[in-house]
């Protein structure tokens, strides 16, 4: 059925063939370039900051929003969906970064694009559904506090040099350092902010992170540049011909094997299997929320658009693009739900939007790179701490504590907690386990017996004495089985002949069976007769591979309740 190749297939350039098929028109490419243009400009700031986040040169976001900006569209199954550097990875990269440096970063991330690639190729592209939304509120809204902490640093100007692993040593260290707040940097910091509150009240084309960069340089140039620490005077490189010099370098990215890029301490790390099999639990990390947070995209982005996404095609476009980055100094990307919103709402049409989007940022190196290191840092933070406060989905999170029942609002709060105390895998693995098991209780609790023997719709003739007809609805699997039939046994305990009417059991798993064979054993050896009456055909087909079989004046099969009445 052609609706199924959407889920089934594994095919790269799913999105793009799909726009070509229907027409691509130049009146189209018109529409893709503008919203490319807007794209970028936003792309710009933000793949620095998230990279400065992530514990690595600013360089190495734009060098991810070049290279894996192009691949994972050119290839992908999201039409619209626009990839770089994210907020969520944050949390699961600057620990990589302190500890392995940006060599151990890069292996990180092709082990997750291999990870995303097989998870396309066991066409696992529909696991979005398998999220409740607590759990990815829950993670998503502590990945947004996690963001946030390790922002105030730079925006009070603390200049912290080595911050804890731990949530709680973070909070104690800035506030043993809070006395010692520069001034000027939380100035520029403040500006920043504002402008990025108040920018989009005048409802101008001009996207948000360009104004609030250019105005927190102009508040830096007014306290003065001697006295703020800017890109610049954080961040240096050194070209391979023996340039060097501060911020950015001004040059395209180029083929660079990740094992001779810088470790922790500036000296490439050897890689081995030993380091390999280390970084597999980061990688896994990498590409479970990689593959969750592109998904997740791609089904808001068909909401707003009516179109549909090839999940399978997505993942693998994800997993090409976290495969070959690594090789021109980029690091983890994935689509990003406030990048490929904008580019669909300002008009994109296809993933041509997402390429020109790159070529944006690819510019920008090339001809903006002195004044992108007169970027305070506070700047940067600022704009960090904005899109931390969006991720979080605070509104949307308050709404759900106050309306769901008690079980969703606990998994929420597991998940946030475990997100910001310990990590994200940690915080969705228990939050999908205590979503399960909550939800088992509550479909156990949905199957219910019922004496209707003298329901006359059911039993229009009165039953001979020691008879009794009950009836089993919902699911009878493990954790409702033997609640079931313990209810059942106490009902029978005076009965000669039982009727279980049973047409409203759907599913009888293995503990379902295990349950129904006790119970059937007990009551025989009482010399109580049971007749099983309108089996589905999913537990009558397990009743047939099991040892149940019809014995005389003990235990029978009828295809109707009447056929058992009679």
């Amino acid at each position: 059925m052609p609706h199924r190749s959407r889920f089934n297939s594994v095919l790269p350039f799913t999105a793009l063939r799909e726009v070509f098929k229907e027409g691509y028109r130049f009146d189209h490419f018109i529409k893709d370039l503008l919203a490319g243009l807007t794209v970028g400009i936003i792309a710009i700031p933000l793949s620095m900051a998230l990279a400065i986040a992530s514990g690595v040169p600013p360089q190495y976001g734009l060098y991810t929003a070049i290279i894996a900006g192009i691949l994972i569209p050119l290839t992908g199954g999201s039409r619209y969906s626009v990839s770089g550097p994210t907020a969520a990875f944050v949390v699961i990269l600057y620990p990589v970064a302190q500890s392995y440096g940006l060599n151990g970063l890069l292996l990180a991330t092709l082990l997750a694009g291999l990870i995303m690639m097989s998870l396309a190729f066991a066409r696992l592209g529909r696991l979005i559904e398998y999220i409740p939304e607590p759990v990815t509120l829950g993670f998503t809204s502590g990945i947004a506090v996690v963001i946030a902490i390790l922002q105030i640093n730079d925006f009070l100007g603390l200049h912290i040099a080595d911050m804890p692993e731990f949530f709680f040593a973070k909070l104690v260290t800035l506030f043993n350092h809070l006395p010692v707040i520069h001034t000027g940097e939380l100035f520029v910091g403040v500006v920043t902010l504002a402008s990025l509150i108040i920018w989009p009240k005048f409802k101008t084309p001009i996207p948000t992170y360009l104004p609030a960069a250019i105005i927190g340089t102009l508040a830096a140039f007014v306290w003065g540049f001697d006295d703020i620490e800017t890109i610049g005077t954080r961040f240096h490189y050194l070209l391979p011909d023996g340039t060097s010099g501060a911020g950015i370098p001004p040059v395209l990215p180029s083929l660079t094997f990740p094992w001779q890029q810088p470790g922790p301490h500036g000296v490439p790390l050897h890689w081995n299997l030993s380091l390999v099999i280390e970084l597999l639990p980061a990688a896994f990390s990498i590409a479970m929320l990689g593959a969750i947070e592109s998904l997740l995209c791609a089904v808001v982005l068909d909401g707003m658009s009516q179109k549909r996404h090839h999940s399978n095609g997505e993942l693998l476009g994800q997993g090409i693009g976290n495969l070959v980055t690594p090789w021109f100094g980029g690091i983890t990307a994935t689509a990003a739900l406030a990048r490929s919103a904008t580019n669909y709402r300002v008009g994109a049409v296809s993933p041509i939007a997402a390429i020109i989007h790159s070529l944006v940022v690819l510019l920008a190196i090339l001809l903006l790179a002195p004044w992108l290191a007169k970027i305070p840092m506070a700047t940067m933070a600022a704009m960090l701490l904005m899109v931390a406060w969006n991720m979080s989905e605070a509104p949307k999170a308050i709404k759900l504590i106050r309306q769901a029942n008690l079980g969703d609002v606990l998994v929420l709060l597991s998940c946030f907690s475990l997100t910001v105390i310990f990590d994200m895998v940690v915080a969705i693995c228990a939050g999908v386990v205590l979503a399960a098991l909550l939800f088992m209780r509550d479909i156990a609790q949905m199957t219910q017996v019922k004496d209707i023997s003298g329901v006359r719709k059911h039993v229009p003739v009165p039953l001979p004495d020691g008879t009794a007809v009950y009836k089993v609805s919902g699911p009878l699997f493990f954790a409702a089985a033997d609640r079931v039939f313990d209810h059942l046994e106490h009902l029978s305990q005076e009965k000669q002949k039982i009727i279980l009417y049973l047409d409203g059991v759907s599913i009888l798993d293995a503990g379902g069976l295990s349950a129904l064979e006790r119970f059937i054993e007990r009551r025989i050896q009482d010399g109580c007769e049971i007749v099983l009456a309108d089996l589905q055909f999913q537990p009558l087909k397990t009743i047939s591979r099991s040892d149940l079989k019809p014995l005389a004046n003990q235990l029978s099969f009828t295809a109707t309740l009447a056929e058992a009445l009679d």
